[in-house]
Protein backbone atom coordinates (compact mmCIF):
# COMPACT_ATOMS: atom_id res chain seq x y z
CA UNK A 1 0.00 0.00 0.00
CA UNK A 2 2.77 2.42 -0.90
CA UNK A 3 1.88 5.99 -1.83
CA UNK A 4 2.72 6.37 -5.51
CA UNK A 5 3.43 9.69 -7.22
CA UNK A 6 3.28 9.97 -11.01
CA UNK A 7 5.13 13.02 -12.30
CA UNK A 8 3.35 13.95 -15.53
CA UNK A 9 -0.25 13.72 -16.70
CA UNK A 10 0.17 12.66 -20.32
CA UNK A 11 -1.41 9.49 -21.75
CA UNK A 12 1.18 7.25 -20.11
CA UNK A 13 0.90 8.76 -16.66
CA UNK A 14 -2.91 8.88 -16.71
CA UNK A 15 -3.17 5.31 -18.01
CA UNK A 16 -0.89 4.14 -15.21
CA UNK A 17 -2.96 6.02 -12.62
CA UNK A 18 -6.15 4.34 -13.85
CA UNK A 19 -4.61 0.86 -13.86
CA UNK A 20 -3.22 1.35 -10.36
CA UNK A 21 -6.52 2.66 -8.99
CA UNK A 22 -8.36 -0.33 -10.44
CA UNK A 23 -6.07 -2.38 -8.21
CA UNK A 24 -6.61 -0.16 -5.15
CA UNK A 25 -3.26 1.65 -5.08
CA UNK A 26 -2.90 5.08 -3.49
CA UNK A 27 -1.79 7.25 -6.43
CA UNK A 28 -1.52 10.95 -7.22
CA UNK A 29 -0.65 12.46 -10.60
CA UNK A 30 1.29 15.73 -10.46
CA UNK A 31 0.73 17.71 -13.68
CA UNK A 32 2.26 21.03 -14.77
CA UNK A 33 -0.91 22.31 -16.54
CA UNK A 34 -2.95 24.63 -14.37
CA UNK A 35 -6.20 22.82 -15.29
CA UNK A 36 -7.40 20.23 -17.78
CA UNK A 37 -8.53 22.73 -20.42
CA UNK A 38 -5.63 25.15 -20.28
CA UNK A 39 -4.07 24.24 -23.65
CA UNK A 40 -5.05 22.71 -26.94
CA UNK A 41 -3.98 19.08 -27.18
CA UNK A 42 -1.92 17.89 -30.14
CA UNK A 43 -2.53 15.79 -33.22
CA UNK A 44 -4.62 12.67 -33.72
CA UNK A 45 -3.18 9.39 -32.42
CA UNK A 46 -3.55 5.90 -33.85
CA UNK A 47 -3.74 3.32 -31.08
CA UNK A 48 -2.40 -0.18 -31.75
CA UNK A 49 -4.10 -3.41 -30.75
CA UNK A 50 -1.28 -4.91 -28.67
CA UNK A 51 -0.09 -1.71 -26.98
CA UNK A 52 -2.33 1.35 -26.53
CA UNK A 53 -5.61 -0.51 -26.96
CA UNK A 54 -4.38 -3.39 -24.78
CA UNK A 55 -3.82 -0.89 -21.97
CA UNK A 56 -7.30 0.60 -22.41
CA UNK A 57 -8.86 -2.88 -22.37
CA UNK A 58 -7.06 -3.72 -19.13
CA UNK A 59 -8.23 -0.40 -17.69
CA UNK A 60 -11.86 -1.15 -18.57
CA UNK A 61 -12.08 1.86 -20.88
CA UNK A 62 -12.96 0.40 -24.27
CA UNK A 63 -16.58 1.57 -24.12
CA UNK A 64 -15.36 5.11 -23.46
CA UNK A 65 -12.82 4.78 -26.27
CA UNK A 66 -15.42 3.50 -28.74
CA UNK A 67 -17.56 6.53 -27.94
CA UNK A 68 -14.66 8.96 -28.44
CA UNK A 69 -12.56 7.72 -31.36
CA UNK A 70 -13.00 9.09 -34.89
CA UNK A 71 -14.15 6.57 -37.51
CA UNK A 72 -12.64 7.46 -40.87
CA UNK A 73 -9.73 9.39 -39.37
CA UNK A 74 -7.36 6.61 -40.46
CA UNK A 75 -7.84 7.56 -44.13
CA UNK A 76 -4.45 8.31 -45.64
CA UNK A 77 -3.08 9.84 -48.82
CA UNK A 78 0.52 9.79 -50.03
CA UNK A 79 1.30 12.78 -52.24
CA UNK A 80 4.21 14.58 -53.90
CA UNK A 81 5.27 18.19 -53.39
CA UNK A 82 2.62 19.32 -55.90
CA UNK A 83 -0.10 17.62 -53.80
CA UNK A 84 -0.71 14.97 -56.49
CA UNK A 85 -2.07 11.80 -54.91
CA UNK A 86 0.07 8.70 -55.56
CA UNK A 87 -1.66 6.36 -53.11
CA UNK A 88 -4.66 6.40 -50.78
CA UNK A 89 -6.35 3.94 -48.47
CA UNK A 90 -8.96 3.85 -45.72
CA UNK A 91 -7.26 1.42 -43.27
CA UNK A 92 -10.58 0.80 -41.58
CA UNK A 93 -10.50 -0.30 -37.96
CA UNK A 94 -7.04 -1.83 -37.51
CA UNK A 95 -5.49 1.18 -35.78
CA UNK A 96 -8.38 3.45 -34.76
CA UNK A 97 -7.61 7.15 -34.40
CA UNK A 98 -8.48 9.39 -31.49
CA UNK A 99 -7.62 13.02 -30.86
CA UNK A 100 -5.31 13.68 -27.93
CA UNK A 101 -7.91 15.82 -26.18
CA UNK A 102 -10.68 13.18 -26.06
CA UNK A 103 -8.14 10.51 -25.07
CA UNK A 104 -6.95 12.66 -22.19
CA UNK A 105 -10.53 13.42 -21.18
CA UNK A 106 -11.61 9.78 -21.05
CA UNK A 107 -8.56 8.92 -18.94
CA UNK A 108 -9.13 11.87 -16.58
CA UNK A 109 -12.82 11.01 -16.23
CA UNK A 110 -11.91 7.44 -15.24
CA UNK A 111 -9.90 8.57 -12.19
CA UNK A 112 -11.11 9.19 -8.67
CA UNK A 113 -11.75 12.83 -7.75
CA UNK A 114 -8.62 14.83 -6.95
CA UNK A 115 -6.27 12.16 -8.31
CA UNK A 116 -4.61 14.85 -10.46
CA UNK A 117 -2.88 17.72 -8.68
CA UNK A 118 -2.85 20.52 -11.25
CA UNK A 119 -0.21 23.25 -11.50
CA UNK A 120 2.35 20.94 -9.93
CA UNK A 121 5.39 20.69 -12.19
CA UNK A 122 7.91 18.60 -10.31
CA UNK A 123 11.37 20.15 -10.68
CA UNK A 124 13.44 18.11 -8.22
CA UNK A 125 13.41 15.23 -5.77
CA UNK A 126 14.97 14.76 -2.33
CA UNK A 127 15.36 11.33 -0.71
CA UNK A 128 13.47 10.98 2.56
CA UNK A 129 13.73 7.66 4.35
CA UNK A 130 12.84 4.95 1.83
CA UNK A 131 10.89 7.41 -0.34
CA UNK A 132 11.03 10.87 -1.88
CA UNK A 133 10.02 14.46 -1.34
CA UNK A 134 8.80 16.00 -4.60
CA UNK A 135 9.49 19.71 -5.03
CA UNK A 136 7.26 21.70 -7.35
CA UNK A 137 7.82 24.85 -9.38
CA UNK A 138 5.42 26.85 -7.21
CA UNK A 139 7.46 26.10 -4.07
CA UNK A 140 5.17 23.43 -2.64
CA UNK A 141 6.18 19.86 -1.89
CA UNK A 142 4.72 16.38 -1.41
CA UNK A 143 5.98 12.99 -0.26
CA UNK A 144 5.70 9.56 -1.84
CA UNK A 145 7.09 6.07 -1.35
CA UNK A 146 7.46 5.46 -5.09
CA UNK A 147 7.89 7.97 -7.94
CA UNK A 148 7.06 7.15 -11.56
CA UNK A 149 8.70 9.68 -13.87
CA UNK A 150 6.34 10.42 -16.78
CA UNK A 151 7.30 14.02 -17.52
CA UNK A 152 8.05 13.58 -21.21
CA UNK A 153 10.74 14.40 -23.72
CA UNK A 154 12.41 17.13 -21.68
CA UNK A 155 12.22 15.24 -18.40
CA UNK A 156 13.49 17.11 -15.36
CA UNK A 157 13.51 13.93 -13.25
CA UNK A 158 15.15 11.34 -15.52
CA UNK A 159 18.62 12.13 -14.02
CA UNK A 160 17.42 10.68 -10.69
CA UNK A 161 17.22 7.30 -12.46
CA UNK A 162 20.10 7.49 -14.96
CA UNK A 163 22.64 10.03 -16.23
CA UNK A 164 22.25 8.72 -19.81
CA UNK A 165 21.32 11.62 -22.11
CA UNK A 166 19.36 11.64 -25.39
CA UNK A 167 21.14 11.86 -28.75
CA UNK A 168 20.20 14.26 -31.56
CA UNK A 169 18.85 12.30 -34.53
CA UNK A 170 19.99 14.71 -37.25
CA UNK A 171 16.38 15.56 -38.14
CA UNK A 172 14.04 18.33 -37.04
CA UNK A 173 10.53 19.55 -37.80
CA UNK A 174 8.43 22.65 -37.54
CA UNK A 175 5.11 21.83 -35.91
CA UNK A 176 2.00 23.91 -36.35
CA UNK A 177 -1.77 23.97 -36.61
CA UNK A 178 -4.23 25.68 -38.96
CA UNK A 179 -7.62 26.38 -37.41
CA UNK A 180 -9.11 28.20 -40.41
CA UNK A 181 -8.24 29.56 -43.82
CA UNK A 182 -6.96 26.32 -45.34
CA UNK A 183 -9.78 25.09 -47.62
CA UNK A 184 -7.59 23.36 -50.23
CA UNK A 185 -5.56 21.59 -47.58
CA UNK A 186 -8.69 20.50 -45.73
CA UNK A 187 -10.07 19.03 -48.94
CA UNK A 188 -6.83 17.19 -49.61
CA UNK A 189 -6.67 15.76 -46.07
CA UNK A 190 -10.37 14.80 -46.20
CA UNK A 191 -10.64 14.13 -42.48
CA UNK A 192 -7.61 11.82 -42.38
CA UNK A 193 -3.87 12.21 -42.95
CA UNK A 194 -1.64 13.30 -45.82
CA UNK A 195 2.01 12.30 -46.19
CA UNK A 196 3.90 14.53 -48.64
CA UNK A 197 7.40 13.31 -49.52
CA UNK A 198 9.87 15.03 -51.85
CA UNK A 199 13.40 16.41 -51.94
CA UNK A 200 14.40 14.38 -48.82
CA UNK A 201 11.76 16.24 -46.82
CA UNK A 202 8.33 15.37 -45.43
CA UNK A 203 5.19 17.31 -44.62
CA UNK A 204 2.60 15.33 -42.66
CA UNK A 205 -0.84 16.86 -42.17
CA UNK A 206 -3.65 15.39 -40.07
CA UNK A 207 -7.23 16.48 -39.46
CA UNK A 208 -8.63 16.78 -35.95
CA UNK A 209 -12.20 16.35 -34.80
CA UNK A 210 -12.67 20.11 -34.42
CA UNK A 211 -11.88 20.66 -38.12
CA UNK A 212 -8.38 22.05 -37.56
CA UNK A 213 -5.23 20.66 -39.17
CA UNK A 214 -2.05 19.68 -37.31
CA UNK A 215 1.18 19.28 -39.25
CA UNK A 216 4.91 18.53 -39.16
CA UNK A 217 7.30 19.88 -41.82
CA UNK A 218 10.51 17.89 -41.36
CA UNK A 219 13.98 17.64 -42.86
CA UNK A 220 17.61 16.83 -42.04
CA UNK A 221 19.09 19.67 -39.98
CA UNK A 222 22.26 20.35 -38.00
CA UNK A 223 21.92 20.43 -34.25
CA UNK A 224 22.44 24.20 -34.21
CA UNK A 225 19.86 24.96 -36.93
CA UNK A 226 18.32 28.44 -36.72
CA UNK A 227 14.51 28.49 -36.67
CA UNK A 228 13.96 32.21 -36.14
CA UNK A 229 11.32 33.80 -38.31
CA UNK A 230 9.58 30.58 -39.30
CA UNK A 231 6.50 31.20 -41.43
CA UNK A 232 5.52 31.28 -45.10
CA UNK A 233 8.78 32.84 -46.22
CA UNK A 234 10.74 30.27 -44.22
CA UNK A 235 8.76 27.45 -45.81
CA UNK A 236 9.34 28.73 -49.32
CA UNK A 237 13.06 29.00 -48.64
CA UNK A 238 13.38 25.62 -46.88
CA UNK A 239 10.99 23.71 -49.17
CA UNK A 240 11.75 25.38 -52.54
CA UNK A 241 9.58 24.31 -55.45
CA UNK A 242 6.72 23.00 -53.31
CA UNK A 243 3.24 23.91 -54.47
CA UNK A 244 1.69 27.10 -52.99
CA UNK A 245 -1.17 24.97 -51.57
CA UNK A 246 1.11 24.13 -48.62
CA UNK A 247 1.35 27.82 -47.71
CA UNK A 248 -2.20 27.58 -46.36
CA UNK A 249 -0.71 25.85 -43.33
CA UNK A 250 1.73 28.61 -42.40
CA UNK A 251 1.12 31.95 -40.71
CA UNK A 252 -2.13 30.51 -39.31
CA UNK A 253 -0.92 30.08 -35.76
CA UNK A 254 2.18 29.48 -33.66
CA UNK A 255 4.93 27.35 -35.21
CA UNK A 256 7.22 25.36 -32.95
CA UNK A 257 10.66 23.92 -33.83
CA UNK A 258 10.98 20.24 -32.87
CA UNK A 259 14.49 18.81 -33.08
CA UNK A 260 14.16 15.04 -32.75
CA UNK A 261 16.18 13.16 -30.15
CA UNK A 262 16.36 9.51 -29.14
CA UNK A 263 17.73 7.48 -26.27
CA UNK A 264 20.77 5.23 -26.86
CA UNK A 265 19.75 1.75 -27.97
CA UNK A 266 22.01 0.14 -25.37
CA UNK A 267 20.87 2.22 -22.39
CA UNK A 268 20.55 0.38 -19.08
CA UNK A 269 20.80 1.05 -15.36
CA UNK A 270 20.39 -0.87 -12.11
CA UNK A 271 16.79 -0.98 -10.93
CA UNK A 272 15.99 1.40 -8.09
CA UNK A 273 13.70 0.46 -5.19
CA UNK A 274 11.51 3.56 -5.39
CA UNK A 275 11.69 5.28 -8.80
CA UNK A 276 11.31 4.35 -12.47
CA UNK A 277 10.55 5.85 -15.90
CA UNK A 278 7.77 5.48 -18.46
CA UNK A 279 7.05 7.02 -21.86
CA UNK A 280 9.31 9.59 -23.49
CA UNK A 281 11.19 10.08 -20.23
CA UNK A 282 12.32 6.45 -20.61
CA UNK A 283 12.69 5.97 -24.35
CA UNK A 284 12.38 9.17 -26.36
CA UNK A 285 12.34 8.63 -30.14
CA UNK A 286 11.24 10.51 -33.30
CA UNK A 287 7.53 10.31 -34.20
CA UNK A 288 7.85 8.54 -37.56
CA UNK A 289 6.55 5.12 -36.59
CA UNK A 290 3.52 6.21 -34.56
CA UNK A 291 4.82 4.37 -31.51
CA UNK A 292 5.33 7.07 -28.86
CA UNK A 293 1.95 7.12 -27.12
CA UNK A 294 1.46 3.39 -27.68
CA UNK A 295 4.80 2.61 -26.03
CA UNK A 296 3.95 4.88 -23.09
CA UNK A 297 0.59 3.20 -22.54
CA UNK A 298 2.18 -0.26 -22.78
CA UNK A 299 4.77 0.88 -20.21
CA UNK A 300 1.87 1.80 -17.93
CA UNK A 301 0.20 -1.57 -18.43
CA UNK A 302 3.35 -3.59 -17.78
CA UNK A 303 4.50 -1.53 -14.79
CA UNK A 304 1.05 -1.68 -13.19
CA UNK A 305 0.96 -5.45 -13.72
CA UNK A 306 4.33 -5.97 -12.02
CA UNK A 307 3.50 -3.66 -9.12
CA UNK A 308 0.18 -5.43 -8.62
CA UNK A 309 1.61 -8.95 -8.58
CA UNK A 310 4.93 -8.39 -6.81
CA UNK A 311 4.89 -6.93 -3.27
CA UNK A 312 8.58 -6.02 -3.50
CA UNK A 313 8.78 -2.69 -5.34
CA UNK A 314 12.38 -3.07 -6.48
CA UNK A 315 11.70 -6.54 -7.88
CA UNK A 316 8.62 -5.22 -9.67
CA UNK A 317 10.57 -2.30 -11.14
CA UNK A 318 13.43 -4.59 -12.18
CA UNK A 319 11.03 -6.96 -13.94
CA UNK A 320 9.34 -4.05 -15.74
CA UNK A 321 12.59 -2.39 -16.82
CA UNK A 322 14.22 -5.65 -17.95
CA UNK A 323 11.43 -6.03 -20.52
CA UNK A 324 10.88 -2.34 -21.29
CA UNK A 325 14.47 -1.47 -22.22
CA UNK A 326 15.01 -4.07 -24.99
CA UNK A 327 11.48 -3.49 -26.28
CA UNK A 328 12.15 0.25 -26.46
CA UNK A 329 15.54 -0.33 -28.13
CA UNK A 330 13.99 -2.44 -30.89
CA UNK A 331 11.21 0.09 -31.50
CA UNK A 332 13.68 2.99 -31.49
CA UNK A 333 15.88 1.21 -34.04
CA UNK A 334 12.87 0.68 -36.32
CA UNK A 335 11.81 4.30 -35.85
CA UNK A 336 15.25 5.65 -36.69
CA UNK A 337 15.36 3.52 -39.83
CA UNK A 338 11.94 4.77 -40.89
CA UNK A 339 12.90 8.38 -40.12
CA UNK A 340 16.01 8.06 -42.28
CA UNK A 341 14.39 6.56 -45.38
CA UNK A 342 11.40 8.93 -45.22
CA UNK A 343 13.88 11.82 -45.51
CA UNK A 344 16.04 10.30 -48.24
CA UNK A 345 15.85 10.36 -52.05
CA UNK A 346 13.16 8.04 -53.42
CA UNK A 347 11.06 8.11 -50.24
CA UNK A 348 7.78 8.73 -52.08
CA UNK A 349 8.26 5.70 -54.33
CA UNK A 350 9.33 3.54 -51.38
CA UNK A 351 6.28 4.48 -49.31
CA UNK A 352 3.92 3.77 -52.20
CA UNK A 353 5.57 0.37 -52.75
CA UNK A 354 5.35 -0.42 -49.04
CA UNK A 355 1.61 0.20 -48.86
CA UNK A 356 0.88 -1.56 -52.12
Amino acid sequence: MKKIAIAGGGPGGLTLARLLQVNNFDVTVYERDTHRGVRVQGATLDLHQDTGLAALRAAGLMDAFNAAYRPGADRMRVVDRDARVHYEDAFEGDRPEIDRGPLRDLLLDSLKPDTVAWNRQCVSLTPIGAGWTLHFQDGSAAEADLVVVADGANSRLRPYVTPIKPIYSGYAAVEGAAYEGAPRMSALVNGGKVFALADSKTLIVGAKGDGSLAFYAAFAAPGNANFTGIGSAWFQQTFPGWDPVWLELFDKGPLTPRPFYYMPLDQSWPAHPNITLIGDAAHLMPPYAGEGVNMAMLDALQLATHLTHNPDAQQAIAAYESAMLPRAAATTADTLDQTAWMHAPGALERMVRMFR
